[in-house]
């Protein structure tokens, strides 16, 4: 008669490796600095702006090789004209292992806000 093999416990994965977020809240600091410094708001630009800024991110982000982490990039960019903007976001969240990175930029112009939500998956 063979000895039973163990099988893995069933039950909740723990990530092996969190996302590092003083070292995201760095990149989304040196990518909005780097391109929204001497930048004047303009609607056709600050569109895609966005885009591009929102690429980037996820590429430096992906670049720390965070395993089992969806990367998942927001980007806001308006002008400043004496208004205010609330932003708020709603999804399914784990507490233990997701996490998320937020920076605020603005100049004499615009403003910038940039978000890296990781939520773990198995």
């Amino acid at each position: 008669m063979e000895p039973e093999a163990k099988r893995p416990q069933a039950g909740p994965r723990r990530p092996n490796k969190r996302m590092p977020v003083p070292a995201v809240t760095d990149i989304l600091k040196d990518v909005l600095t780097s391109y929204l410094q001497e930048e004047k708001y303009e609607v056709e630009w600050s569109q895609k702006m966005t885009k591009t800024i929102c690429e980037v991110i996820r590429a430096r982000v992906k670049e720390l090789m965070i395993p089992r982490y969806k990367i998942v990039v927001l980007v806001h960019i308006g002008q400043l004209a004496g208004q205010s903007m609330q932003i708020s976001s709603r999804c399914l969240w784990d507490a233990a292992n997701d996490t998320f990175a937020s920076f605020s930029f603005k100049n004499s112009s615009l403003y910038g806000v940039a978000t890296a939500y990781a939520v773990y998956y198995e």
